[in-house]
This record gives structure tokens, sequence and C-alpha cells, in this order.
């Protein structure tokens, strides 16, 4: 059986395709983890007493992507709003937050996980560390564009690109500020900004850009995803052993 993968969906307040509100989820993200041999399933939020439940929630399975999404509110880091923040949805920063806490927290299993983006800047306030509200202009472009980022050898991404560079689609216009306890950063693009980090002692490794933009294409995107099933398939595999 396919390994079922957690994709933790995004609040959006319309949909063309329903009546209501939505929660909804990239089908890119969802295809690069059938790719890889997963089932992806979007997991809803719901209410504070939906997200208090989380860690029960999440035991079900065997790994965890938190995609890309709007910006998290800078209260969560004790910052004031830069004026070219988004307007936070505070049900989502919890909801994220909650999960990557999980993730982090549980004590009878590794959970594979892979954050991206958004999924990235989580992890790092989850950790304690801050964010750049708004990346400055330099001669990298981090909002809709791809540019080079170099990863540290020795690292589980290295094994992943086999590579010392590769190029990646970006679209943020925040970052990694002060790094959380725990991380490693194990990627920069060439203005220094952090583009992918590790944590230490959980299964999480995430990345700024965007891998399922061009996983159908890349390798070393997809590899990400293969990754992630591939440790979501051996946990499941211990587990059941």
């Amino acid at each position: 059986m396919r390994p079922l993968i957690a994709i933790t969906g995004r609040r959006a307040a319309t949909s063309s395709t329903l009546r209501f509100s939505g929660t909804i989820a990239a089908e890119a993200v969802c295809d690069a983890v059938l790719r890889a041999g997963g089932e992806p399933v979007i997991v809803h939020g719901g209410d504070r007493a939906a997200i208090a439940e989380v860690p029960a929630r999440l035991a079900r399975f065997d790994g965890v992507c938190l995609p890309g999404g709007g910006d998290l509110n800078p209260s969560r880091y004790c910052q004031q709003p830069d004026a070219r923040s988004e307007t936070p949805d505070d049900l989502q920063d919890e909801f994220d937050l909650a999960v990557i806490r999980a993730v982090l927290a549980a004590a009878d299993r590794v959970i594979p996980a892979l954050a991206i983006c958004r999924g990235l800047q989580v992890l790092n306030v989850a950790c304690g560390g801050t964010l750049r509200q708004h990346v400055a202009d330099s001669p990298v472009r981090h909002q809709g564009a791809r540019h080079e980022v170099t990863i540290a050898r020795g690292s589980r991404l290295h094994q992943l690109a086999v590579a010392d560079t590769i190029t990646v689609s970006s679209a943020h216009h925040q970052a990694i500020d002060r790094l959380g306890a725990g991380l490693h950063a194990i990627g920069c693009a060439p203005d220094g900004c952090v583009e992918a980090v590790e944590h230490c002692l959980s299964g999480v490794l995430a990345v700024q850009w965007h891998p399922e933009d061009q996983a159908a294409t890349r390798s070393h995107d997809q590899a990400l995803f293969d990754d992630l099933v591939t440790r979501a398939r051996d946990g499941a595999a211990v587990t059941v052993g």
C-alpha cells in the first residue's frame, strides 16, 4: 500500500468550484507525492478544538508535507508587521505550527516531513527563530524567478541532489533571519539567503523554494518527494513489523 502523506490544507475564502470557503492543496504537490509512490491526503485544520487534536490526528499518517502559503503573523516571532507583509490568517498559523510541533515532539517515532517555502518559515518560527519580513532587492530575484542554490556537502539534501549547486523555482518575499534552535542551514542563494535547513534530531527537511514547480522535469526536485515517501515507507514498515 502507498504510504499516507498528510498535506496540510490551505484555507481559501473562495473557490471557483465551490459555493463555500475551501481547504485546498496544490495539485503539483499532490502529483509529486503520487509520482514518488505516496498517497497524498489533504488534512483540514478545522477549528481550534480540532487543531488541539493534531498530534493524535497525525498518528495514522506515515509522513507529512507542509506546503507554501501566506505570511505568518509577525507577532509569532515577536515583531511588528512590516507594511509589505500580507494580512495573516491566525487559524492557519495555529494549524501549521501545531503540525510541525507535533512532528518535532513525536516521542514514539520519527515522522518524516518535508516543509516547503512557508513550511520552512513555520518550522523556523516553531524552533524559536525569526523571519525577514521582506527580502530586499538584490541581484537574486526571489519572487517568481529561478536562481541557483549552493548545497552543503555531507547533508541529506546534497545526497539527494547529487550536485553542489542546483537551479530552483523561487516564489517568496520572506526568509529566515535568525535560525531556530536545532536547525542547520544546508543551502543558500548567491545573496546569502538561507534556502534549505534540516533539523538535527527530527525527520524534517525544509526548503525555501518550490520543488513541486519543476518536480516533473527536474530530478533534484522530485528527489525531495521521493525521499519523503521512502522514509515514510521505511517508518511504516518498522511500525507494522
